[in-house]
């Protein structure tokens, strides 16, 4: 199991990030394909985008 990712999913949870960029957040660093354009929206790319950049910082600018 990798730490890093379930710490990540662990402390999103605990901030009450939008339940969107956690998704997007997931698939980026998993390196899933993203969702299919109708699907899409602020926040799950700006999770996808950090996700696949293992970026853990911009966790508070998705709190709900």
């Amino acid at each position: 199991m990798n730490q890093e990712y379930y710490d990540a999913v662990t402390k999103m949870e605990g901030m009450n990030v939008d339940p969107e960029y956690v998704q997007g957040w997931q698939g980026g660093y998993l390196l899933n394909p993203e969702r299919e354009e109708q699907r899409v929206n602020e926040a799950y790319s700006a999770g996808y985008e950090d996700g696949k950049a293992h970026n853990m910082d911009n966790f508070p600018n998705w709190k709900k």
